[in-house]
């Protein structure tokens, strides 16, 4: 099993996500690897809150072009954490 502090990349905030956080739902991006129970394991121990659901989904790349080259942007996973009722994570306080 890998450190739990590998398993969450970065917050994920844009607009959509900004919205979510009233209903004590959290973005993340996460290791590729990680499953989620090990993304709901690092959550609480990170934040020492609890998790009630987990969602993932793989994000497919974008086609980006620049001039006559293209390229791909890279995959990656995306985690949507649920909290127990009344509970927020520190980082998205403001």
């Amino acid at each position: 099993m890998r450190d739990l502090h590998d398993v969450l990349i970065r917050p994920v905030i844009t607009e959509k996500t900004s919205d979510m956080m009233a209903e004590n739902k959290y973005t993340f991006r996460v290791d590729k690897r990680a499953n989620k129970i090990e993304i709901k394991q690092a959550v609480e121990s990170i934040f020492h809150v609890d998790v009630t659901h987990v969602r993932t989904m793989n994000v497919p790349g974008k086609l980006k072009r620049q001039g006559r080259t293209s390229g791909m942007t890279a995959q990656w996973k995306k985690a949507i954490i649920t909290l127990k009722d009344g509970q927020k994570l520190p980082i998205f306080d403001e």
